[in-house]
């Protein structure tokens, strides 16, 4: 049966399973490659979203459907609910995989109603307070280019943009740009009524890097200015053991399961955060995300 069929006749019961899991996986479906995967995000959700304001390497394969974060295979990237780090993200994202690696490359999930309640309640609260602060210097050759960020080479269209989404901006000499922007850290999922861990600051922090990469960086970048960090709300330090303790409740909750060709994981964005572990051999996993919304809004 066709994945978008199978949709339509059980709606209610995806909607449910979503709800109550956060994650659903198809297996031995016939998706039909990445324009059927489309077909059944739209299905599942309405009219696909472009990945605008993006924050990670990813190439256009089809349509609106993207390839996952192109990070170097020996690389892990941390569990992350996806755009959380900005104030509009998309409600829905579905993961197809087209190729399946020999060795590692699973989508680790963790329940971010779980992460939340296993985080010190005095950590919780001051977050809450100061919310997270996203800084990004935007610098040819370092991370992403503000060009490839924002999808465009005209300075006006990037000011309109960050006007729009509440995005502080400021030119600086050599065609760079830094942007800052101040998002919630926790946020009540619009359905169930639950508290979720719901912010990048962990994966956005400098502590998040190599030593060897942040070492290279801290002479490359002075005064600090890496291409990425993240700071409380009110511009001061997340210290260290934070960071650990908030990293650590994400490593109690990670599921992992093993990836074969023609799978497909769907999940509620806010419900579960996602990563990806390092692998071998070729692997191609491609992206749909569908459904915005954003602080307003929940």
């Amino acid at each position: 049966m066709r994945p978008d069929v199978w949709v339509e006749r059980n709606r209610e019961l995806l909607d449910a399973m979503l709800l109550q899991h956060g994650a659903v996986l198809f297996r031995n479906f016939d998706f039909q490659g990445a324009a059927g995967f489309e077909t059944f995000i739209r299905t599942v959700s309405g009219e696909l979203m472009t990945y605008s304001y993006q924050s990670t390497p990813r190439r256009l394969v089809d349509g609106k459907i993207y390839t996952s974060t192109e990070y170097p295979a020996n690389q892990t990237i941390p569990l992350h609910n996806e755009m959380s780090y900005a104030r509009t993200w998309p409600m829905k994202i579905g993961f197809y995989c087209v190729t399946a690696a020999i060795q590692g490359g699973e989508t680790p999930i963790a329940d971010s109603r779980r992460v939340f309640a296993r985080i010190d309640p005095a950590i919780r609260d001051r977050f809450i307070e100061k919310k997270v602060m996203y800084v990004r210097n935007y610098q040819e050759g370092l991370d992403l280019s503000w060009p490839t960020v924002f999808e465009t080479t005209d300075t006006a269209q990037v000011e309109a943009f960050c006007n729009e989404a509440g995005i502080e901006y400021t030119w600086l000499d050599d065609d760079r740009l830094r942007t800052t922007q101040v998002c919630e850290a926790v946020a009540v999922h619009p359905q169930t009524g639950e508290w979720l861990w719901f912010n990048q600051a962990h994966l956005f922090h400098i502590s998040n890097l190599e030593p060897a990469v942040r070492k290279a960086l801290s002479v490359t970048c002075t005064d600090g200015n890496y291409p990425r960090n993240a700071y409380y709300g009110d511009g001061s330090i997340i210290e260290d053991d934070v960071l650990a303790e908030i990293r650590k409740a994400f490593s109690q909750e990670t599921i992992l399961f093993t990836w074969r060709e023609g799978d497909v994981l769907l999940l509620d964005n806010m419900l579960p955060a996602h990563g990806r572990n390092p692998f071998v051999g070729p692997r191609k996993i491609v992206v749909g995300m569908a459904q915005p919304a954003n602080t307003a809004k929940v």
